[in-house]
């Protein structure tokens, strides 16, 4: 059991949602002793708690939007009206933006709602406590900076974008990494990227720089001084410091939560394979039987039909022997065993002329020289199968397309898997989430790839797998 913080903290919480407000509650209660909670719902109840002069509190912990005001115009009146008292933002992903921007300003710090925990509150609401105590004695001009950078508990660095040159770490960073500042201040970004996503990291770096005024979001393996891969999911911004144009990174880990959403995402994908082939295995083991112990006994009364009989009979026999093939074929796409005994080559063309029996498309299949050499994982083998098989249904369902283009291409060391069609397009913001899509998305994500869709009405559409080499081994 742990112990309580005994310090009289005065706390006021600016939120209007009643049920993050009695989480917030909970937290502070977990973590000391006996904290004296003010809760405001909206900015009037604010102004009216601060209309005596005399009211103070030691943290304010702040919701971003309130119905009576919002936005940056509400982040600068806080300040103004709380003012010395620290100011911690509560927001989720969607509003990094915003926070960065707001801690630029003055905040002394935010924290995610969804990964928010008793203990990260306190820590928070310590560090914010002290960074204050900390800042009184700096001049003004280093207030901001300090308050955003040494006392945050996210690692954060300063670069140059010109050099990728780091200039300057927080303690965070030193902490998390391993490597001290000196360390740090010798080293590029790249430096610190994984080895084998360089090329990738560098252009992801280099796209930041040409979305002027804009956070940018990546996600990077950072090599720890210990050897090990961090993955991070980094947020930066342009800075203009002492009239030098430079970049703020935020990093946050995500090492834990991927191989936890790698767990899952293996575990629902080996539930559908499994699926698949129970079902394959049962249409082409019983019931192709069924049917082929019904051709047999139709065959029995055979001899004794009139002339029209046996035109009806002739017809029944043709029925059962397309329903036959056509279950074989469904059992063979839902149970491919064509990795034991072929190349992915060869599994692409068959499925590729399968779908297009009815010679309706112009189909165009590339593979560079090596990737059969580079890529003979079963599980990311059979992964590519589907999600090319997946791309094909919805051309075939939604496309109206005349030409199909699959190619498989080796280049700045990740495969690339491009499957493009000149149907009628759709839109990409209104399709992302259906089960298609979202399916061929986690499929690439299973391998720590990159999906993306390249298609707007008119235009056609084009899906884009991109996967590290050292992913698939």
């Amino acid at each position: 059991m742990h112990t309580k913080d005994h310090q009289p903290y005065n706390i006021l919480i600016i939120e209007d949602n009643i049920g993050d407000f009695a989480i917030v509650e909970d937290f502070l209660t977990d973590t000391i002793e006996t904290p004296k909670i003010v809760h405001a719902s909206n900015y009037k109840q604010l102004s009216a708690i601060f209309s005596n002069r005399d009211t103070s509190f030691d943290v304010v912990l702040l919701d971003l939007t309130l119905p009576d005001k919002n936005g940056q115009g509400l982040v600068v009146e806080i300040l103004q009206l709380v003012s010395p008292c620290p100011v911690i933002i509560l927001t989720g992903f969607s509003n990094i933006d915003f926070s960065i921007k707001s801690i630029a300003q003055g905040v002394s710090d935010y924290l995610i709602k969804d990964d928010l925990s008793a203990t990260m509150l306190y820590k928070s609401i310590v560090y914010a406590i002290e960074r204050k105590k900390f800042i009184s004695q700096l001049g003004e001009s280093e207030k901001q900076y300090s308050d955003l950078f040494q006392l945050s508990p996210q690692p954060m660095c300063l670069y140059e974008p010109a050099t990728f040159k780091v200039l300057k770490v927080n303690n965070a960073a030193i902490k998390d990494y391993g490597y001290t500042e000196d360390e740090f201040l010798a080293m590029t970004l790249l430096d610190l990227v994984n080895k084998d996503t360089v090329p990738i990291a560098s252009e992801q770096i280099k796209k930041q720089h040409r979305e002027v005024n804009k956070t940018y979001e990546g996600k990077f393996g950072i090599l720890k001084k210990s050897g090990q891969i961090a993955q991070i999911e980094s947020f930066s911004t342009p800075l203009v410091i002492n009239g030098r144009q430079l970049t703020l990174v935020i990093a946050i880990d995500v090492t834990e939560k991927n191989l936890y959403e790698h767990r899952i995402t293996k575990a629902i994908i080996k539930t559908q394979e499994n699926e698949r082939y129970e079902i394959g295995a049962e249409l082409h083991d019983n019931v192709c039987q069924i049917l082929a112990t019904s051709k047999i006994s139709l065959k029995m009364l055979k001899k004794s039909l009139s002339a029209p009989g046996v035109e009806w009979y002739n017809q029944c026999n043709e029925y059962i022997g397309l329903a036959s093939d056509e279950i074989r074929n469904l059992s063979h796409r839902l149970a491919p065993a064509f990795f034991n005994d072929t190349t992915l080559q060869s599994a692409f063309k068959t499925l590729l002329t399968t779908f297009n029996a009815d010679s309706i498309y112009q189909i165009h299949l590339h593979f560079d020289n090596g990737v059969e050499v580079h890529f003979t994982d079963y599980e990311f083998r059979l992964n590519l199968y589907r999600i090319l098989q997946e791309q094909l249904r919805n051309i075939s369902k939604h496309a109206k397309a005349t030409t199909i283009a699959v190619d498989l291409i080796m280049r700045n060391q990740q495969l690339e898997m491009i499957i493009s069609d000149n149907g009628v397009g759709f839109d990409v913001v209104s399709s992302k989430n259906g089960i298609g899509i979202t399916n061929m998305k986690r499929r690439t994500e299973l391998f720590s790839g990159k999906f993306k869709i390249d298609s707007s009405l008119g235009n056609g559409s084009k899906i884009i797998i991109e996967i590290p080499f050292k992913s698939t081994k």
